[in-house]
């Protein structure tokens, strides 16, 4: 397949190297600013694809046809990132965002044909310009099939499959609303309570603004469809690394804009939709912009 990654972050770097490793055609798009000092290699430490070398073309523009292309920018970098890929250019290839949040499926629909919600459950950095690191022991993908052609489908499939024999195991689910929740009720209150404490998972999961967090989310999902599964959410929880810190907290620390209006807004804003308080997601929202002032 014919693959193109948008940003070259924590997520980028690694799907962009898994795949080029795995044989597949890859070009990463990134900034100018970037791009200039990118060496065309990707330098992968990963807890479970091991540690390698792979040659990635680098571009700032898409400049070729695709079937696939990944979104992994941050919710923050999202517009300015999607000036790299414009829509004549993506035709009608399959954009499949790895975002973190909830609203970005449909800012993307707005502009591309064919959008496939997906979400990556992984803890990963770029450390430097072509180096990931990545220490979790976790690396799972799932992928929904979009609305549309049943050609689409098929991409999706065939990507899926792609990414499963480059080591990341890639699911695809009939279930769209089911992919963006199951990862945001695991992740959303954990990138709010990690930053707004300053503090590892394991130091978080048992404050009451966590578990109120948590329990805040999960009472959404439920109010919006979505077949979430409230006891396995927390099982997993539990069992994550205590050690675990989120991308939010990472940002925060080097001074970064946090994802604040992709996580946090998404809840407040549904909440009010639902007429619902959730006083545990406004307390860690305001610790978070108190560290960030």
């Amino acid at each position: 397949m014919r693959h193109a990654v948008l940003g070259a972050g924590g997520v980028g770097g690694l799907l962009a190297a898994a795949l080029a490793r795995a044989g597949e055609s890859i070009v990463v798009l990134m900034r100018p600013e970037s791009l200039r000092t990118y060496e065309g290699t990707i330098h992968v430490d990963s807890a479970v694809l091991g540690a390698f070398t792979a040659p990635v073309e680098g571009r700032s523009q898409l400049e070729r046809p695709v079937d696939v292309l990944w979104v992994t920018t941050k919710s923050t970098g999202l517009e300015e990132g999607l000036a790299m890929a414009p829509p004549q250019a993506v035709a009608d290839a399959v954009v499949v965002p790895m975002l973190n949040g909830l609203d970005h499926v449909a800012r993307l629909r707005r502009d591309y044909r064919h959008v496939a919600a997906a979400a990556i459950r992984v803890e990963t950095e770029r450390t430097a310009p072509g180096r990931i690191r990545q220490r979790s022991p976790f690396l799972r993908a799932e992928i929904a099939y979009p609305p549309g052609t049943p050609a689409a489908r098929t991409v999706v499939e065939q990507a899926a499959a792609a990414l499963t024999t480059a080591g990341v195991e890639t699911t695809v689910r009939d279930d769209e609303a089911g992919v963006l929740w199951d990862k945001f009720a695991f992740l959303a209150p954990i990138a709010l309570a990690t930053t707004a404490l300053d503090a590892s998972l394991g130091s978080v999961r048992d404050d009451p603004r966590f578990t109120g967090c948590q329990d805040e989310v999960l009472t959404l999902a439920e109010l919006e469809g979505a077949p979430t599964d409230a006891d396995a959410v927390r099982r997993l929880t539990r069992a994550a690394p205590q050690t675990m810190r989120s991308s939010m907290q990472k940002d925060v620390d080097n001074g970064k804009a946090p994802e604040l209006d992709a996580i946090a807004g998404a809840i407040t804003r549904r909440a009010a939709l639902h007429r619902i308080p959730v006083p545990a997601t406004e307390a860690l929202t305001a610790l978070i912009l108190e560290r960030t002032r």
